[in-house]
Formats: structure tokens, C-alpha cells, sequence
């Protein structure tokens, strides 16, 4: 397995002992939780006269309820201490919550048992802000799309692990509730040991006052989050994920009962199917995305859960259920692969399009507030869950909606959120366009971009080969970027729409248009005046010939007047690449075909007062070298 791999964090102290708490935890959750749900299905139990659907159903939503309620608070403890100190005390709860369960599980006693969920879901509501907040700290930024991966799989895996654990252990009769008793305390300790292993990390914001009031502390946990507008669209975008899963993982009894023909096994089929899928996708992002929070995922992740939802619609749709099969008579019909198919690609695509949300979050989040904006998250996603299920029954009760029609409903919805988000923030579906380029184009190498700052005002300047120069910046830069173009290119066909989207400035010459050139200076420096970063070629005009033309001395008056330090970047390769021109002007003429190797070099950052168009050209001549 390479070095590099995402799956060598499992053998770092610095991760592994936090994954595998994280992992019991989930799992626990789901022993005790499933365990509950067929005790009571298969048992004859009732609380204050209400039947098993309604309690089963009233189980869901005290497991969430803590979620709601003590989000905000969990997120001010991960804030304000260290964090393995409030990982300890949280397994330390979890004990004491799995030996009061035990009591309900030997006794029978429904009462204590609907207790003694809520606290477990009061244990994951206080470990969930600290289990994100703590992997920045940890990892370092190349590792963030790794560690999210496998945090995210390694969760759906812990859930589906202990969902059947829970269903198996409580139906070997006549001990499976002491089985199940003991299984949950010998976990729970289990966690706490592995905990101790934790390395620490230290408190972000020790000084935070602790705010006891779960409603003014929720509504102050949200206003901290929509500062960042990327960072709260972001946590949209996340609980709209919640949601659409919810529905679907309810659906999932139904669907195998009354839609697929098959039994309980094939419903936990169904689960597994799922849980694998999302874990296959989540894994999947650091080998796609570079090892870097590629946002370009997400658009693409949520066009599969709409496309996988449509076509699972049509595929369960025209079935004919007869009697109840197990799970390898299910699989035995050619007629229900479809569905397993569609099924998998959905979830993982739900994989693509989780992980660089979580990790963008994680990455554009202050380090002082993280926690409070995971706990922020956590309510968020809670909140969506309820109105997912309240959806969910208005339609089956007033619409009459079966299991088919609901999939199709998530799906459309699905598309119409996606398009709605992607429109707030254009950067979500701009990187998509740059990770479709980079990734089915060119084949792209990237050396010295850490020479960018990651805050602050700064010039970039490249030399200018094609006609997707600014896209392939973007795609390798981790900031997003104002361009600074000639006004012909803005106004490519077909390339337009995007410049538009990606606020480029447009400029002509002196000579040719003075006043758009003024208005592109104007417009340059109160980017730099609000810390972005902004691109210029200062050739002034793309190559005929692959060769660099001389820099203009207008960087040295957009330097002089706003101080910004300039990072040189050379363009290499691109040169008779798809979008280049030739010495004609004739487009494709000397065209290598799609996967041209191409690279993208940065130099070290220039000071304001060392700068010269003379400087900066040599600069990336030198860093271009003979690779044109």
C-alpha cells in the first residue's frame, strides 16, 4: 500500500486511536438503539398504551431530540478544553448510560430504556463537534480529504456493523436482551481504553464563557456560522444530504416488504448495500480529488444521487412482490439487480458529495470557533431529519404516495436543491467545471503553490498559452481567484458564462479602450482591498507562437498602489494542447490530443518592494523553461 495512502493514518497514533473511538461509539449507538427497536417489535412491550409502530417511531426521535438541544453546548466544551479530555469524559458517560440501559434491557422496563437512549444520543451529540473539530488539528491539509474519508466510512460501516449486531444479539432468546446488555458495557469500555491512547490536542478558545441556555446558545452558534457564507452554505448542503438519506433509509423496510418481495434480510441487504456504497465513495475522494478538498465533487456526487434516485425510481416501479424471499433468493433475480445497482451508485455519490463538505468546513472554519460550527451543523442536520420525516408521512398520508413515488420525490427535490445551491455559490459548480477539465483533458503536475498565502491580499501572474489558463489555475489553487483577462477572451463562446461566474475582470489597452482599462484597475484593487487573490497575465494578450511575450509595467502600478506581494506562476505544456492556439490563429491545428501532461509551477513570493514587470518575466521564463 503506497505511503501516501489515506489508509496509513489507520497506523498513526495521531489518528488511529481517534478513529477507532469514533467507530465504537457509532457502533454502540446502533447495538443499543437496534437492539431496542426489535425488543420491543418482537416483544409485546408497551409504554402508556401506545402501540409498537408509534413507539418504534417515537424511539428515532429521542435519539435525535439531544441533537436539537444540546448541540450548541457540546460545541462550547470541544471549544473550550482540551479536546481528549472531553473525548474521555464523554466514553465515561457512555459507560454509565450502557449500565443504566442494562437495567432496562434485564428488567424489561421500556421506561428505562427510552432513558437511557436519549443519554446515548446526549453521548453523540457531545462527542460529534470535538470528532471534526479535533482532525485539523491532527492531520495535517493534505491529509484532510483522507481522514474525512475515512471517518465518514468507517461511521456508515459502524452503523450498519451494529445495526445487525443489535437485530442478531436480542433474538437469541431467551438471553438476547442480557447479551445485548452485556455487549453494549464490554463496547462502551471498550471506547473509553482506546480513548486513552488519544494524543492531545489543545484548547482553541480557553477563555470562552460557557452559555447554559440551549436556545440563546443554538441561536448564537448559527449567527457564528453564517459569517462564512461558503462555510454555512456549506453546512446547508450537508443537512440537505441528512435529509435525503433519511428518507431513504426509512423507506427501506417497506420497499423490501412491500415493493421487492423480500424479508428482513432483505432489508438489512438494502442497508448494507448502502453503507458499503457510501463508504466506497468516501474513500474514493482523496484518489479523485488530488489529496486536496476538491469541491468540484460535489456537484458531481449530487448529480448521481438525482440520476441513481430516477432511474431506482423506474426500476422498482414495474415489480410484481410475491411472498417474502430471503436475501440470496433476492439476489438470484436478474430483475432486482437494477436495483441493487442504482442503489450502490447512488450511495456513492452521496459519498463524493459528503467528504469535501465536511472537509471544506473543517478547512474554511476558524480554528478558535470549529466546534461551535460542527455543533451548529449537528442541528442543522438534526433539523432537516425531523422535517424529512414530516414530509415523508404528509405524503403517504395525504398524497398517497407508496415507496416509488417518495424515491422519485427525493430525487427531484434533490436536483432542484442542487441547482439552487450552485447558483448561491457559484465556486461549488466552477470547481466542478475545473475538475471535469483537469480530470478527462489534461493531466496536471503542481509544484510550489504553497508560495500562495493562505490569507491576506496577493498577486498572482502566469504567462498566458491557452484559452483555459485561469480555469486550470483554479482548479490547482486552493483560494479562489479574480482573473484579470483580455477582454476578448472574456467574451469567448462558450466560456463566457464561466468567466462571468468567476468574477473576472475584463481589461483592453490604453489604446484600444481606456476607460474599461481604468475600471479594471479600479476593480483589481478593491479585490486586494477585501484579501483576495487576483491573477494577471501580464503579456497582455494570449500566445501565437508558444513563446512568452514581454510583461507590461502595469503590475508595477497595481503593486505600488495597493502593496500586494506577487507569487510568479509558470504555465507549462499547454502549448498545442485542446484550447491553445497556433502560429496562425487556427485552433487544434497542432493539437497532442486529450491527457496532454501539463504543469503549473509557483515561485516564490515577491515582496511589493522587489517588484518589476522585468523581475517577474524572468521569473517564469525560467520556471517555464523549454516546456512551452
Amino acid at each position: 500500500m503506497s505511503e501516501h495512502s489515506q489508509f496509513n493514518l489507520l497506523k498513526q497514533r495521531r489518528f488511529a486511536p481517534f478513529f477507532y473511538t469514533q467507530f465504537l461509539g457509532a457502533m454502540n449507538d446502533n447495538v443499543f438503539k437496534n437492539g431496542m427497536i426489535i425488543f420491543m417489535a418482537f416483544g409485546g412491550m408497551t409504554l402508556a398504551g401506545m402501540d409498537v409502530n408509534l413507539l418504534v417511531n417515537a424511539a428515532g426521535a429521542v435519539f435525535i431530540l439531544p441533537f436539537v438541544l444540546f448541540s450548541a453546548f457540546a460545541g462550547q466544551l470541544a471549544d473550550k478544553y482540551e479536546k481528549t479530555r472531553v473525548i474521555r469524559g464523554v466514553k465515561i458517560f457512555e459507560i454509565v448510560v450502557m449500565v443504566f440501559g442494562a437495567v432496562g434491557f434485564v428488567t424489561a422496563n421500556l421506561g428505562v430504556l427510552f432513558v437511557a437512549l436519549f443519554a446515548m444520543g446526549l453521548h453523540s451529540t457531545l462527542f460529534g463537534p470535538v470528532k471534526y473539530a479535533i482532525m485539523p488539528q491532527a492531520l495535517a491539509r493534505d491529509e484532510l480529504v483522507g481522514g474525512n474519508a475515512l471517518v465518514e466510512s468507517g461511521t456508515f460501516v459502524a452503523i450498519l456493523v451494529g445495526t445487525i449486531a443489535g437485530g442478531v444479539l436480542v433474538a437469541m432468546m431467551p438471553s438476547g436482551p442480557m447479551i445485548v446488555a452485556v455487549a453494549t458495557i464490554f463496547i462502551a469500555l471498550l471506547g473509553y481504553l482506546v480513548s486513552r491512547s488519544i494524543p492531545t490536542s489543545a484548547a482553541t478558545d480557553p477563555a470562552l464563557k460557557l452559555n447554559w441556555n440551549p436556545f440563546t446558545e443554538t441561536a448564537a452558534n448559527l449567527r457564528l456560522a453564517t459569517k462564512n457564507i461558503v462555510v454555512w452554505r456549506s453546512m446547508l448542503g450537508i443537512s440537505w444530504l441528512w435529509f435525503y438519506g433519511a428518507m431513504l433509509l426509512n423507506q427501506f423496510a417497506n420497499m423490501s416488504k412491500d415493493v421487492l418481495g423480500g424479508n428482513a434480510e432483505v432489508a438489512t441487504f438494502l442497508l448494507a448495500t448502502f453503507a458499503v456504497g457510501v463508504a466506497v465513495g468516501s474513500l474514493l475522494c482523496e484518489r479523485l480529488s488530488g489529496k486536496k478538498v476538491e469541491i468540484g465533487l460535489v456537484p458531481f456526487g449530487s448529480i448521481g444521487m438525482s440520476v441513481f434516485a430516477i432511474d431506482l425510481y423506474f426500476a422498482t416501479k414495474g415489480l410484481h412482490p410475491v411472498g417474502q424471499s430471503g436475501a440470496m433468493e433476492f439476489i438470484a433475480k436478474s430483475e432486482h439487480w437494477r436495483v441493487v445497482i442504482d442503489l450502490f451508485l447512488l450511495s456513492v455519490s452521496g459519498g463524493l458529495y459528503s467528504v469535501p463538505l465536511y472537509a471544506l468546513i473543517q478547512e474554511r472554519s476558524d480554528q478558535s470557533h470549529r466546534s461551535r460550527i460542527f455543533a451548529a451543523n449537528n442541528i442543522l442536520n438534526a433539523i432537516f431529519m425531523v422535517v424529512s420525516a414530516l414530509l415523508a408521512i404528509a405524503l403517504i398520508k395525504f398524497a398517497g404516495f407508496g415507496v416509488p413515488q417518495l424515491i422519485l420525490t427525493i430525487a427531484v427535490l434533490n436536483a432542484i436543491v442542487a441547482l439552487y445551491i450552485y447558483s448561491l455559490t457559484p465556486e461549488f459548480l466552477l470547481r466542478f467545471i475545473c475538475w471535469i477539465l483537469i480530470s478527462f483533458v489534461y493531466r496536471l503536475k503542481v509544484k510550489g503553490l504553497e508560495n500562495i498565502p493562505e490569507k491576506g491580499p496577493v498577486i498572482v501572474v502566469a504567462n498566458h498559452v491557452s484559452y483555459v489558463d485561469a480555469l486550470v489555475i483554479s482548479a490547482a489553487c486552493r483560494r479562489p481567484i479574480q482573473f484579470v483577462m483580455d477582454h476578448n477572451i472574456f467574451t469567448t463562446p462558450g466560456m463566457a458564462w464561466i468567466f462571468r461566474q468567476m468574477k473576472a475582470i475584463p481589461i483592453a489597452s490604453a489604446k484600444e479602450n481606456p476607460e474599461m482599462m481604468e475600471r479594471a484597475f479600479q476593480r483589481v484593487k478593491q479585490a486586494l482591498a477585501e484579501g483576495e487573490v487576483v491573477c494577471i497575465f501580464p503579456e497582455g494578450k494570449l500566445t501565437k507562437d508558444g513563446e512568452m511575450g514581454s510583461f507590461r509595467p502595469g503590475i508595477e502600478r497595481i503593486v505600488a498602489e495597493t502593496g500586494a506581494p506577487v507569487v510568479p506562476l509558470a504555465l507549462r505544456g499547454l502549448w498545442g494542447s485542446f484550447f491553445s492556439r497556433t502560429v496562425n490563429g487556427v485552433a487544434f491545428k497542432q493539437f497532442r490530443g486529450f491527457f496532454a501532461r501539463i504543469e503549473l509551477v509557483g515561485g516564490a513570493l515577491v515582496p511589493a518592494g522587489e517588484v518589476s514587470a522585468a523581475k517577474l518575466e524572468a521569473d517564469v521564463r525560467k520556471m517555464r523553461g523549454a516546456m512551452r
